[in-house]
Order: C-alpha cells, then sequence, then structure tokens
C-alpha cells in the first residue's frame, strides 16, 4: 500500500515553498534537475527537505536543505541497500520502536513533496486477487503540493559497491560515499465522516494511508531533536485526517499498475472499471 506517488514539482517551486537550500546534486536550483515522474515506485529517487544543525555553541543554527534520496530506508548498519525495497513506509504506530527506524525517526526527520499518490481499491470479483480499480489521490487544488511525513537516513557505500542512484553523495573530508534514503510514516485510514466524504472514500480504499504535514507543522517536524519525536508523531497521526479532508480522490487507468507507464494521462480521470 502507498507504494506509488506522483511527484512533479520543480526544483525551484519547492524551493519557493519552503526556503530550503539546494544540495550540489540538484544542480543549484536547476528547473531541469529533478525530472516529473507521475508513476513514483519504490527505490526510485525522490526529492526531500531536511534540517540539519550546522555551526557549533551559540553560532549553531538550522539549515534547511533540499536533497534527492532513494525511496526506502537503509539504516546504518545494513549489509546491502536493498533491503531498502522493503522500508518504503514506516508504521507511525511502531516507528519509535522498530529498530530499522526508530534512530531515524528521533533525529533524522524529513518531508517528501508529491502532486498525489495511487491506491487501489480491492472489489469483490473472482480469480485470487479480485478486482481492483485504481485511484489518484491528491489535493482538490492542482498547484498544492503534499508534504508527506518522512524520516531519513544515511548509508556509507563500501568501497567499489556504489549503487547507480542520484542520492548518492561524496563523504565529508572526501573519503567514500554515502547513500541517503528515506521512508513515509503511515497510519490508519480515516474514519468515515458525514461532513467530509472524501474521509469515507478513504476509508473504503484502503485501510493504510501516507500521513500528510499540515502546513503549520512542517517546521516542527523538520526541526532537528530527539526529545520532541513521540510528540511529533502522535501529533501528525492526529492530524492526518484534517489535512486529508482538503483530497479528491479520481478513478484512472489502471496502465498505473505497471511502472513503465510514465505520462501525465495516468492522473487523467476515467470512468471507472466496475
Amino acid at each position: 500500500m502507498c507504494g506509488r506517488y506522483v511527484i512533479a514539482r520543480a526544483v525551484g517551486d519547492l524551493v519557493a515553498a519552503t526556503g530550503a537550500v539546494p544540495d550540489e546534486s540538484l544542480g543549484g536550483g536547476d528547473e531541469t534537475a529533478l525530472r516529473a515522474n507521475w508513476n513514483t515506485a519504490p527505490t526510485t529517487d525522490v526529492p526531500i527537505v531536511l534540517e540539519r544543525l550546522a555551526g557549533e555553541g551559540d553560532d549553531a543554527g538550522r539549515v534547511r536543505e533540499l536533497h534527492v534520496a532513494r525511496w526506502g530506508l537503509v539504516p546504518g548498519w545494513a549489509k546491502d541497500p536493498a533491503v531498502g525495497a522493503k522500508m518504503f513506509n514506516a508504521r507511525s504506530e511502531t516507528v519509535l520502536e522498530k529498530p530499522s527506524f526508530r534512530k531515524a525517526v528521533r533525529a533524522r526527520r524529513c518531508a517528501v513533496p508529491a502532486n498525489g499518490y495511487y491506491e487501489w481499491k480491492k472489489l469483490p470479483g473472482p480469480g485470487r486477487g479480485g478486482r481492483k480499480q485504481p485511484y489518484y489521490v491528491h489535493p482538490a487544488d492542482p498547484e498544492e503540493t503534499i508534504w508527506f511525513a518522512g524520516i531519513y537516513e544515511w548509508w556509507r557505500v563500501p568501497e567499489g559497491a556504489e549503487p547507480d542512484s542520484g542520492a548518492l553523495q561524496p563523504g565529508r573530508g572526501g573519503t567514500g560515499s554515502w547513500l541517503l534514503s528515506c521512508s513515509v510514516l503511515t497510519t490508519d485510514a480515516p474514519e468515515p465522516s458525514a461532513e467530509h466524504p472524501v474521509l469515507t472514500q478513504l476509508h473504503e480504499l484502503h485501510d493504510r494511508m501516507p500521513i500528510p504535514l499540515a502546513p503549520e507543522h512542517l517546521d516542527d517536524w523538520l526541526r532537528p531533536g530527539e526529545e520532541q519525536a513521540p510528540q511529533l508523531v502522535d501529533l501528525v497521526r492526529a492530524e492526518a485526517s484534517r489535512v486529508a479532508a482538503r483530497w479528491v480522490l479520481d478513478p484512472v487507468d489502471p496502465a498505473v499498475g505497471n511502472v513503465r507507464n510514465n505520462s501525465p494521462e495516468l492522473v487523467v480521470p476515467q470512468q471507472e472499471l466496475f
């Protein structure tokens, strides 16, 4: 679930929205540095915004940066980056305890921008898997960006084993390379709501959903620090339904099921199949 995203925002737009400084891998803000991806799948490179502390003592301050990360968290202790293929989502209910995620959520939180995401609604029918109708879940305003609550990690790449990824960065002091990876936090789907029908639709669509950050909580989520992590996880979980109430669900072409298909036509509303 929650395994396909639409990420088609230019570097300049993301910088303007967050005040982040683009990493060198993004060409210092070059509009062409991020290729629009209408069918983003796990292990794909995605943009993330993070904050780190720079300087020491009284001169220390927060620096907000825009990076490219591989979608699928690779813990620092992992022997192979392939483990990230199974860790593209992190359940918010257990993220503070799971060995793969607990250090990242306490010290390395990020936001993952997206136009929207795809989800498949399972319908009764013949066959082992039944029938599935894909939906594109997105804000009613096409210019609005969803900022999903994420976590990130750095993984030191063994010499001579560098994966092909735009998420690779040279180590400080010129020693080796590091792979930047991320995961998106998820929560229970909203409870049905007569006031907000879209929440009922989300409830019927899937029992889980990625956690969107309310604009007023973006700064808090990105702020480095361990002490506030449990409170922040509870906060973004509690606010997820309120943010999602502004979304729209459109049935789309089943072609989105094949990751090789990647074009704006994938998000064009279609008649439901069933």
